[in-house]
């Protein structure tokens, strides 16, 4: 069994208007969604970041750290779930089933390497 990340991409304007009941239903979706993959062994660590986009590090003979996401960026990586499956199109599968999808929202799949 491989481990895979799947890296959850969104734009958090699109939830802007969102109410707070809105936004309580559809964390529920995704907390639902991830116990119906510890029930099945195939969860691993995971967790939702902040919207403010953290910090971008560059290197190029000197350290530069810039406030991220930029300005013309509409989207950020909003979370991420490490899953196990037995190959990518398992893991592809999974991703599929993610509530993130519904949203118009884009997960990249990626294999771990340990």
């Amino acid at each position: 069994m491989s481990k895979f990340m799947l890296i959850l991409y969104d734009r958090p304007a699109d939830f802007a208007n969102v109410t707070p009941e809105d936004m309580q239903r559809i964390i529920e979706e995704y907390n639902a969604w991830g116990r119906g993959l510890a029930e099945r062994g195939k969860l691993g660590p995971s967790m939702k970041l902040k919207d403010e986009g953290g910090k971008h590090i560059a290197g190029n003979g000197s350290t530069v750290v810039r406030d991220a996401p930029y300005a013309e960026a509409s989207e950020v990586i909003g979370g991420f779930y490490t899953i196990e499956a037995n190959n990518y199109a398992d893991a592809v599968s999974i991703a599929s089933s993610c509530p993130h999808v519904k949203y118009s929202a884009r997960i990249e799949v990626r294999e771990v390497d340990f």
